[in-house]
């Protein structure tokens, strides 16, 4: 019984990082309270599929304990492989090159004209002629390069929705 209930937890972790991946954007920061909602709600949803009718101490501590393992896991396969780490976390996105905007690349990951405007101004720099470099990072920060690429900076993105189906 706690082999199954290891064996569904693990694939209910599996389901919803590739979900995640697949329906929502790369990052969880700063979550909306409709974000807050819907994950709290698909928790509880998913947590019969994990435990079954073993609502023991030992089969929830069975469920967390193989999560922990299955996400260790994952994070070392991450960690080792740029292939599983590109499949499961994305890619960094060019946004901004030189002044100039990559508007396709703003449609991929689903970041108005606005939102980027926004988050340049959080990193100080007056518009995006004066960008240099501005990169969605797989984390969901905007790095911006200004001043001749010298300056650095790296902020949380603004808008954080996870955008199911959109």
């Amino acid at each position: 019984m706690l082999v199954s209930i290891a064996i569904r937890s693990v694939v209910v972790y599996l389901f919803v990082i590739l979900a995640i991946r697949l329906f929502g954007k790369k990052e969880l920061t700063q979550l909306s309270v409709v974000d807050l909602v819907f994950i709290l709600l698909i928790s509880n949803s998913l947590q019969a599929a994990m435990v079954g009718s073993n609502i023991t101490l030992i089969g929830g501590l069975t469920a967390a304990g193989s999560l922990f393992i299955a996400n260790w896991l994952l994070k070392n396969l991450i960690y080792k492989s740029k292939r599983i780490s590109e499949t499961i976390q994305g890619s960094p996105i060019l946004l901004v090159y030189k002044g100039k905007v990559f508007h396709k690349h703003l449609e991929k990951a689903q970041i108005s004209h606005e939102e980027l405007e926004a988050a340049i101004r959080e990193h100080g720099v007056k518009n995006i002629e004066a960008v240099d470099l501005a990169v969605l990072e797989v984390d969901g920060n905007i790095s911006v390069l200004s001043s001749n690429f010298t300056k650095k900076t790296r902020k949380r993105r603004l808008h954080k929705s996870l955008s199911f189906g959109n």
